[in-house]
């Protein structure tokens, strides 16, 4: 959980004499290891072969085989990007549940899945909602998405989001957005370079994937920190097509595109 930066009486006195907050502003996003982190200029995952393993409705053993195998696939895959990159690399891990319960120190909430920074690991949440159905990319594409947190750790950019201040409830979940969308997209850059390894899939799974997340934004929840449906849809399927994460740069894109 992030906490807001504390401010004195006196600092917030000179800040609203002056009508300026120098020490808190927050946009346009200013960091540059957010805005111009040397994962922009890596350029594209080399195409790479992660062929999907079975796994049948409710079937928990499978699921794990089957996310295990897409992780090593993502090590592989990224670890091969950061050391031609020059960049600094680690493995990620994974667990399972089948029940929430706490984890990296805050309650479970209702995430399908969640990766600690200090652990580098994710756990994910293998209950009767995510294992309903088990025919489309969705547990492919989650497996993507917490490894694109971990690339966000490996570079620095967790580290930077966590640290940026925010002057209300709103700018944070804005700023929380950019996070979530930019793992989205992150997510988006490893399928595309595997894709055509995926015998089995072809553009209709792809758009099935997409009205998926089209389908599972913000819109109606009490707190909008992940980006509306069709936000998520685009930037998974912007890193898609460009297999590249050049254009994961959520931070300085408009307000409307991270909503």
């Amino acid at each position: 959980m992030r906490l807001a930066p504390l401010i004195t009486a006196t600092a917030l006195a000179s800040l609203l004499l002056s009508g300026t907050a120098h020490a808190t502003s927050v946009y346009p996003i200013r960091d540059r290891v957010l805005t111009a982190n040397k994962l922009y200029r890596t350029g594209e995952l080399e195409a790479s072969q992660c062929a999907e393993r079975d796994v049948k409705p409710n079937d928990v053993p499978a699921a794990k085989r089957y996310l295990t195998a897409v992780l090593n696939c993502l090590n592989r895959s990224w670890g091969t990007h950061f050391k031609q990159a020059g960049l600094t690399f680690a493995k990620a891990r994974i667990g399972f549940i089948t029940k929430p319960r706490k984890y990296c120190g805050d309650s479970w909430g209702s995430a399908s899945a969640t990766y600690c920074d200090a652990e580098r690991r994710f756990l994910v949440l293998l209950d009767d909602s995510l294992l309903e159905d088990t025919s489309d990319l969705f547990l492919f594409r989650l497996a993507a998405h917490e490894y694109g947190h971990h690339v966000q750790n490996l570079t620095g950019i967790a580290r930077a989001y966590h640290l940026y201040p925010y002057r209300n409830k709103s700018e944070l979940n804005e700023q929380s957005r950019r996070m979530e969308l930019q793992a989205e997209c992150l997510s988006g850059v490893f399928i595309g370079s595997v894709w055509d390894s995926l015998k089995e899939r072809g553009e209709e799974d792809w758009q099935t994937l997409l009205e998926i997340m089209r389908n599972n934004g913000d819109e109606g929840e009490k707190i909008r920190s992940h980006g509306k449906g069709r936000n998520r849809a685009a930037w998974l399927d912007k890193g898609f097509r460009a297999s590249s994460p050049q254009v994961c740069n959520t931070w300085p894109a408009s307000a409307s595109k991270v909503s």
